[in-house]
């Protein structure tokens, strides 16, 4: 049985600035040494007294391991430990990784905490994507391996314990017609959980995982929690059959022990593990700010990480239903989490995805999930007739309006979508000109043509106008301003601008001019996305980068025309994983 959880609420790459990771860590673990090396021949002696006020030590941990380390620093202080003569004082405060990630990943953070835990090292990885704190991994406390939790009448029907899956697989047996669970998720964008799995089930997708994920997206979010603690929330509390109920679950092993223990035998959880190597929570021990900390919080941090790592603090992790950070399991926890053989709770680990894939699947998940509203601004002067090299026959413009049209078939029709085009003195001395306006995909006019049928012509109508300039930074103002004014809640709102030119409009305002009032126009409570996308070898790449980053936005160079159409899925979805993160 586990330990008591106490009553905290439910509740990323390493460091790349700064000192490299392995420099930090290999300092971090010297000085520790150092210290237990000082205990153990009496220059700190346990016996003597604390010299002066107590050293005090921040700990910020995720809420599924916060009680343990909690029980920790009350153990340091009942033994008085010391670092640097003076008794320890560890503080530890239980917060949901996802929201501590993203006060890190702000400009200028200061956090007030030295040591961070989160469930994953995926936060700390999107982290170090923000321009925010420095984060330095030292070493992992604990493992808990992802799979999929369901109730014993559901696991029968997908032949637990005897048959085993890959995670797409077991996705697809749990959703489809056959099982028919009602399947549950924490929301990826707040839940390491939530996004493990579906990075698993999109690594399992092949060569159409795109195109699988968006599908498996759609169904999960109509069961998605905002939490781990909501989604296990959602399991049945009385035998009344509630459509609002879920009857599976992504979960992690120890969220499954944890239930399992206080459940009554009809409500206990059977685990499946998929096959290949699951991926799994991993819980880093984390300096946060390493350069700007006095040393001796550093010694500090290090004392209480050796301490999280003894003998005494792993059993403590074990009886709460944790892995060692190696991944030991042994089958008793996984029986208790509701594992059984032959399903491979004792298989290796995965390779834990990279930062830019989680980026991407929560991308993907943001997009596909919100629905989207995209106002594509096209350029199309005079230079956007070039011919493309390699590709007879084709301008600049014809592979552009191809990719459109592409990318136009990866969208729903809950998908708004609108299209300007922009070049200079189009409509007076105004440079630009609304051709679709920004609506759903599946809305119909009176004669039955949808909006989608209508976008695609306009997209193929695009032409370059002769001897047409490029009106840049006029256009980019008002289509970003316009984007802000008609904010669709709930839904990913972005601007997608395409370039193959610098500004030529001379009585346009100035570069400086511009970014400053794009700062001004945006509004954080109408977040809207700048993606910027380069053309050709003429584009101002310089210029795109600093109109995308003047409201947080992204620029992007395509030197090859011809991937345009994956560059910018590549971007929306690199948006909307930003606008998850936001």
């Amino acid at each position: 049985m586990p330990d008591a959880y106490g009553t905290d609420g439910a509740a990323p790459r390493r460091s790349v600035r700064g000192r490299a990771v392995v420099v930090a860590t290999a300092l971090v673990l010297v000085i520790g040494a150092g210290t237990l090396v000082a205990v153990q021949t009496g220059m700190l002696s346990a016996d003597e007294p604390c010299a002066g006020p107590d050293l005090e030590l921040g700990v910020v941990a995720a809420p599924d391991i916060a009680p343990a380390v909690r029980k920790t620093a009350e153990r340091a202080r009942r033994a008085e430990l010391k670092t640097d003569g003076r008794c320890l004082n560890v503080e530890v405060t239980a917060r949901p990784a996802a929201e501590v990630a993203r006060s890190l990943r702000d400009a200028g953070a200061r956090p007030d905490f030295q040591v961070w835990i989160p469930d994953s090292s995926i936060w700390t990885g999107l982290v170090t994507a923000g321009d925010g704190a420095t984060v330095d991994e030292v070493t992992r406390l604990a493992t808990s391996p992802v799979g999929m939790a369901a109730l014993p009448e559901g696991a029968r029907r997908l032949g637990w314990p005897d048959r085993t899956y890959g995670w797409a697989e077991l996705t697809d047996a749990a959703m489809g017609d056959g099982a028919g669970l009602r399947l549950g998720t924490a929301d990826p964008a707040v839940s390491a959980t939530g996004a493990l799995a579906l990075t698993a089930v999109h690594r399992a997708g092949g060569k159409h995982a795109d195109t699988r994920t968006a599908a498996t997206a759609k169904l999960l979010a109509e069961r998605v929690e905002p939490g781990d603690a909501a989604v296990l929330a959602s399991l049945p509390d009385s035998g009344l059959d509630d459509p609002r109920d879920n009857d599976a679950l992504f979960l992690s092993e120890q969220a499954a022990f944890r239930h399992n223990a206080g459940a009554i035998t009809g409500g206990r959880l059977d685990m499946f593990y998929p096959e290949g190597g699951t991926v799994a929570l991993d819980y880093p021990y984390t300096i946060v700010n390493n350069d700007a900390m006095a040393m001796d919080r550093v010694r500090a941090a290090s004392r209480f990480q050796r301490l999280l790592t003894d003998d005494t603090a792993v059993a403590l992790l074990r009886r709460q239903g944790f892995r060692t950070a190696e991944g030991g399991a042994g089958g008793e926890l996984a029986a208790a989490a509701g594992g059984a053989g032959p399903q491979p709770f004792d298989a290796p680990p995965a390779a834990p995805p990279a930062p830019e894939e989680v980026a991407a699947v929560l991308g993907m998940w943001t997009v596909t999930v919100q629905s989207a509203r995209l106002t594509t601004v096209v350029d199309v002067s005079g230079s956007m007739g070039e011919p493309v090299p390699g590709e007879p026959g084709q301008t600049r413009m014809d592979v552009t309006k191809n990719a459109l049209i592409q990318a136009l078939s990866q969208f729903t029709g809950e998908d708004e979508i609108g299209l300007w085009r922009f070049s200079t003195h189009l409509a007076g001395e105004q440079d630009y000109e609304e051709v679709a306006g920004t609506t759903r995909l599946a809305q119909r006019t009176p004669d039955g043509t949808s909006h989608r049928e209508r976008l695609a012509g306009a997209f193929g109508g695009l032409e370059p106008v002769a001897d047409g300039a490029t009106g840049l930074y006029d256009t980019a103002l008002a289509a970003y301003a316009r984007q802000v004014k008609e904010y669709a809640a709930g839904r990913f709102n972005a601007v997608v601008l395409l370039t193959d030119g610098a500004n030529e409009d001379p009585g346009s305002i100035s570069a400086g001019d511009l970014a400053a009032r794009l700062r001004e126009t945006a509004d954080p409570e109408r977040p809207v996305g700048l993606i910027v996308i380069g053309i050709g070898p003429d584009a101002d790449v310089k210029a795109c980068d600093r109109i995308a980053k003047a409201v947080g936005g992204e620029s992007y160079r395509v030197t090859d025309p011809k991937e345009i159409h994956a560059v910018l899925l590549r971007a929306v979805t690199d948006a909307g994983a930003k606008a998850a993160l936001s």
